[in-house]
């Protein structure tokens, strides 16, 4: 149950960073076609579209890390079998979710800052910087949750390797 609940909450990051990817694609299409008309008559569409890309970027990452998609460099850790091999596991995502937690945190404090102080963009749209701050908080949030779930798997020995070149899959 739980795992189902872990994997749905990954979907629905992914598939809300691929809302916003899409809005940002649109976004940009549009500025293209519109050319330089397209900022006077739209004001704060750049800031938008840059809004969508934060937010696409950030809801992506607890989807990717799932799926074994994440860039990783695996010069020493691809030699190491056994024990050494799970050390050096566990001892990488803890390090990693240490880091996730201290970016969650901040990102959390920050759209909550701006909240509280009602710190709006210098654009023209002068929208409330809470509103996109929310998506990095919300997807830092579900990647150290990603990541805390790696570092069970790991640590009760479920967690499955990727193969050479290809993406990993979990039971």
């Amino acid at each position: 149950m739980t795992r189902r609940l872990l994997d749905r909450l990954y979907d629905l990051a992914a598939w809300l960073a691929a809302l916003f990817d899409d809005r940002d694609a649109r976004d940009g299409a549009h500025r293209h076609r519109q050319g330089a008309c397209c900022t006077s008559t739209f004001r704060g569409t750049d800031a938008y579209a840059g809004y969508c890309m934060a937010a696409s970027g950030f809801l992506a990452l607890a989807g990717t890390l799932r799926r074994g998609e994440h860039i990783r460099v695996t010069l020493i850790i691809e030699r190491l079998t056994g024990r050494a091999r799970h050390g050096l596991e566990l001892w990488a995502l803890g390090v990693a979710v240490l880091l996730a937690a201290l970016f969650a945190w901040f990102s959390i404090r920050l759209a909550f800052q701006s909240w509280q102080f009602n710190d709006v963009s210098t654009a023209n749209d002068a929208t409330p910087l809470w509103i996109p701050q929310i998506s990095m908080a919300l997807g830092t949030t579900i990647l150290l949750i990603a990541l805390v779930d790696e570092l069970v798997a790991e640590w009760q020995g479920r967690r499955r390797r990727a193969p050479a070149g290809g993406t990993a899959h979990h039971e």
